[in-house]
């Protein structure tokens, strides 16, 4: 009897310090199949989910699974603010300017629903066909449109200079301006310095297995994808 093949949906908790594209390249030297994709970008700094399209039958199906809404841990510290909007950046500004919780919470009522958000300059957004954030790099400024976002949070904590939130938001919000917006809010200044995505669509982080793990146990890929729960 032919044993499975080696496709499916691969849902990835992704380490911190490293890239998306690290982790598919990680997961094409593990199978030895080129066609990997992935749903949704994580940037190094960021930890969680991943999901992770292998084969080609598999990495067709993005486009389904890009639109999916995305909730995520969010850590911003209040204070600062930084060229990229998060702790990999430059520090811009700072305040000493120390917010009530109760100021934090009015702050975010701002922000809460149907909303425009801005794109960070440090971005994957194109404008007359270059990222921003290769201008950026640069030192070029690039004009980026604001956008319409959805976004529901709580505040899940507040010990000066630090705030975390849950956030569930629809697809193209970037925590990281949400971020930089409730520090300007504020007037005291923000980034984000922690961030975990913890569901994509109707998948979950508790899904998920350790890219670590997956390394260390090769034979659990067929495990994971051929659960047919995923499709």
């Amino acid at each position: 009897m032919a044993s499975q093949p080696l496709e499916g949906v691969l849902l990835i908790d992704k380490p911190l310090n490293i890239t998306s594209f690290g982790v598919i390249a990680a997961l094409r030297r593990l199978t030895g199949i080129q066609k990997i994709g992935h749903c949704g970008t994580l940037d190094p700094l960021a930890t969680g989910l991943l999901v992770c399209l292998v084969g080609k039958k598999f990495t067709r199906l993005s486009d389904s699974f890009l639109g999916a809404r995305k909730a995520y841990v969010a850590q911003i510290t209040l204070g600062s603010s930084t060229t990229t909007y998060d702790a990999e950046g430059t520090l811009v500004e700072a305040s000493s300017y120390i917010p009530t919780l109760d100021e934090i919470k009015t702050a975010l009522e701002a922000f809460q629903g149907e909303t425009l958000q801005t794109p960070p300059q440090f971005s994957a957004k194109k404008v007359g066909g270059v990222k921003a954030c290769d201008a950026a790099r640069a030192g070029k400024t690039v004009e980026l449109k604001s956008q319409p976002v959805e976004m529901n949070i709580d505040l899940l904590g507040y010990e000066y200079p630090l705030v975390k939130l849950k956030v569930d938001c629809s697809k193209g919000t970037y925590i990281r301006s949400l971020a930089h917006d409730l520090g300007k809010k504020l007037s005291c200044h923000g980034h984000l310095s922690g961030l975990q995505r913890i569901q994509s669509g109707s998948f979950s982080l508790d899904q998920a297995i350790c890219l670590d793990k997956l390394k260390a146990n090769p034979e659990l890929l067929h495990q994971f994808l051929n659960n047919k729960s995923y499709v």
